[in-house]
C-alpha cells in the first residue's frame, strides 16, 4: 500500500518541496542505457556525475572501475536540461556475481524505505538487449527471482532494447518464405512481437517469482527525435500513487505532450463526464474552474504555467474553451 495519498500533498507542495524523481537503471554493457536516458531527457550530452552531492570528473570513476563505467550505484547522474531526474546506474551487475547482486539489493531496500521523498527510489528500469543471442542471462534470472521482494512499492519496468534486431530477423524469415520485400517489411514487426511474447515474455511473467510490473519494446533508439514516450507512459501507469504520477509527469520538460495527455485524461475528462448533461450555466462554469485547477496540477514544475480560458460558450450542454501553457 502506498504511503502517499492524493490528500496528503497538493500540487503546490509537490512543486516546491518534491522536485526530484529518482530512477535506478539496470542492464549489461551496451544495452542502450545511456541512449535511453538521453532520449528521455532530450539531449545528446553526457550526464553530470555527483558523488555525495559533489560534482566529480566521470573519467576518474571510469578509470577506477576497470573501464566498465561508473560502478558506484550511489552516484547520481544528472542531465543539465532535466535537473529533476536523478539516475543511478548499476554497472557491473551484468556479471551475475553474488557481490553485485547484493549491492543492488541493498541499494533498492535502503532507497525504497527513505522517509524523504526526494531521497527515495521511485522506479527501476531494467534494460535487456534483444541483439544478444541470450536475452536472459544469469543476472536477469537472479534479479527477477531474488530482488523483486526488495522493491516494495517501487515498480520495475522491463525495457527490451534494440528490438529492431528481432524485426530484422523476422523480416529475413518472411523473405525466405517467399514474401515480397514490401509485405515482409509490413509483417515483420508483428511477427517479431508474437514470437518474442510466446517464448521469452511468457517465461518472464510465468516462470519468474518476481516479474516486472510492466514492459516496453524500444526500437530505433539511435534515430534522431526518439523520446521514449511509451516508456514514460508505462512508468507513469505503474506508479501506485497519483502524487508520484504527477511528480514523474511534471519532469517531462522535453515531453510536454505527456503532461497534456494526463492533464486531459485525469483533469479535463472527469469533469466533462460529470457535466455531460448539465444545463445549469452557473454550475458548469464552476466545474470549468475546477477542471482548470485539476489540469494545471499536472504541470507543477513549469513555473510560468498559466491556464487561460479564452471563451466559454454555453448552449445547452455545449461548452467551448481553449487551454494552453505558456
Amino acid at each position: 500500500m502506498s504511503l502517499f495519498r492524493m490528500d496528503d500533498y497538493e500540487a503546490k507542495g509537490i512543486r516546491y518541496k518534491y522536485d526530484i524523481f529518482r530512477i535506478l537503471i539496470i542492464g549489461r554493457a551496451n544495452s542502450g542505457k545511456t541512449t535511453i536516458l538521453q532520449r528521455v531527457c532530450n539531449t545528446t550530452e553526457n550526464p553530470v556525475v555527483y558523488v555525495k552531492g559533489r560534482e566529480v570528473d566521470p573519467s576518474i570513476l571510469l578509470a577506477s572501475s576497470s573501464d566498465r563505467g561508473i560502478h558506484d550505484i550511489e552516484s547520481e547522474l544528472v542531465f543539465k536540461n532535466s535537473p529533476g531526474f536523478r539516475f543511478h546506474d548499476s554497472r557491473g551487475f551484468e556479471s551475475g556475481g553474488v557481490d553485485e547482486l547484493a549491492k543492488v539489493k541493498a541499494f533498492i531496500e535502503s532507497r525504497s524505505k527513505e522517509c524523504d521523498l526526494r531521497d527515495r527510489l521511485h522506479a527501476i528500469w531494467y534494460c535487456i538487449p534483444m541483439d544478444d543471442s541470450r536475452p536472459f542471462t544469469t543476472a536477469e534470472n537472479q534479479f527477477f527471482s531474488e530482488c523483486g521482494a526488495s522493491t516494495g512499492d517501487v515498480p520495475v519496468i522491463a525495457i527490451f532494447t534494440k528490438f529492431d534486431a528481432l524485426d530484422n530477423k523476422a523480416f529475413g524469415e518472411l523473405k525466405k518464405e517467399g514474401r515480397s520485400k514490401k509485405e515482409a517489411r509490413r509483417l515483420a514487426l508483428q511477427r517479431a512481437v508474437i514470437k518474442f511474447e510466446g517464448i521469452y515474455l511468457k517465461m518472464l511473467y510465468e516462470q519468474q517469482p518476481r516479474p516486472p510490473k510492466a514492459h516496453v519494446y524500444l526500437r530505433d533508439m539511435n534515430t534522431e527525435g526518439s523520446k521514449c514516450r511509451e516508456l514514460i507512459e508505462r512508468t507513469t501507469s505503474s506508479l501506485d500513487s497519483e502524487v508520484l504520477q504527477k511528480l514523474f509527469v511534471s519532469m517531462q520538460r522535453s515531453n510536454v505532450e505527456v503532461c497534456i495527455k494526463y492533464a486531459v485524461e485525469r483533469g479535463a475528462l472527469p469533469t466533462i463526464m460529470r457535466n455531460a448533461t448539465s444545463s445549469v450555466k452557473g454550475d458548469l462554469l464552476e466545474e470549468v474552474k475546477k477542471m482548470s485547477k485539476s489540469m494545471v496540477k499536472w504541470f507543477p514544475h513549469y513555473p510560468t504555467t498559466r491556464m487561460h480560458i479564452f471563451s466559454t460558450r454555453i448552449q445547452r450542454a455545449d461548452t467551448r474553451f481553449v487551454v494552453y501553457c505558456s
